[in-house]
């Protein structure tokens, strides 16, 4: 994922101000409490990259969304790659 860190870390560095919100999402498989805690660790692992690549830490907001916004609508306990992600929405 590194030419989208360094592609967003670019559109990051061209504003004046922004804001830079970090959407952890996860798959059905597993209970929604441990979907949560894994959605929130997906959008820090991004989160603990762009610091890393000079990004203030102020203007970032992280969220997990757990299963409950999925890309793919699938039974529980299904899995769907398509569904693990991370969502970065640059203000």
């Amino acid at each position: 994922y590194e030419p989208l860190l360094r592609a967003l870390l670019a559109e990051v560095a061209s504003r004046e101000a922004v804001e830079v919100q970090i959407t952890g999402h996860t798959d059905r498989v597993g209970t929604m409490e441990k979907n949560d805690r894994l959605s929130l660790e997906r959008a820090r692992h991004i989160r603990d990259a762009l610091l890393e690549n000079g990004l203030n830490a102020r203007f970032i907001r992280l969220v997990g969304r757990g299963e409950r916004e999925p890309l793919v609508i699938t039974d529980d306990d299904v899995p769907e790659p398509r569904n693990r992600r991370v969502e970065v929405i640059v203000r």
